[in-house]
């Protein structure tokens, strides 16, 4: 369980009464990122409140008329996804900086520079972001705010969201190490093996992991690994 001083307030309010509780700050991230999260041990205490912070608490009675369960859980989730987060302002920092790793991280994976076909590295964005003074929302989902700060970028950097295909060609005593990369990598389009044993593919990627990809086969096939991106 998280403990009270680490603890964020979930509020919503309803019917003319509010409800509280006190949750684990990382658990309302993910869980308003759209993630699976079991709330049976992010709460700092199994209680609903009035105010959290004077310790009123709500009656199971008066819970199960608004809710329709006494399930802590259950009433702790439907607050955090329908209301507001009260949080420190060193809470609000820390929830800010993981955030804006997460979005560097997926536009850097996923972005490309479409004048040269190359990928931006994460430093190049995060300091474009700084530069466009890019405001970050720790509790909206990443993918929700990508594209908006992509519209602030581009004044400053030349970036595209996008795909790219790469056609492979893999010797055969390689292709055990490095299949199961390749799918975890992208989708796999065509595949056929060769004549002389070798493998051969169509992978789409990211553009942004081109680098990553390329890094990658050469060091399971100790640069045996042929790559061409398919234009």
């Amino acid at each position: 369980m998280v403990s009270v001083e680490d603890a964020v307030v979930a509020r919503w309010e309803t019917q003319g009464s509010r409800f509280e509780v006190l949750v684990d700050p990382q658990a309302v991230q993910d869980l308003k990122d759209g993630k699976t999260v079991d709330l049976a041990d992010k709460l700092a205490l199994d209680q609903v409140f009035k105010d959290a912070r004077k310790g009123d608490k709500i009656s199971e009675e008066h819970l199960e008329r608004i809710f329709h369960t006494r399930s802590v859980v259950e009433i702790a989730r439907q607050i955090i996804q329908k209301g507001d987060v009260q949080v420190t302002t060193e809470q609000r920092h820390q929830l800010q900086t993981a955030k804006r790793r997460q979005i560097v991280a997926t536009i850097a994976r996923n972005a490309m520079n479409p004048q040269t076909g190359a990928p931006h590295p994460p430093a190049r964005i995060e300091a474009a972001m700084n530069e466009a003074k890019v405001h970050i929302d720790p509790f909206r989902p990443a993918d929700q705010q990508v594209q908006e700060i992509l519209a602030k970028l581009r004044p400053l950097l030349p970036i595209r969201l996008d795909t790219v295909r790469v056609r492979l060609r893999i010797p055969g005593q390689h292709y055990p190490k490095v299949i199961g990369e390749l799918k975890g990598f992208g989708r796999l389009l065509e595949e056929q093996w060769l004549g002389d044993g070798s493998y051969s593919a169509v992978l789409e990627i990211p553009a942004g992991v081109q680098t990553e990809l390329y890094e990658k086969l050469n060091a399971r096939t100790k640069g045996a690994a042929e790559t061409t991106l398919v234009k």
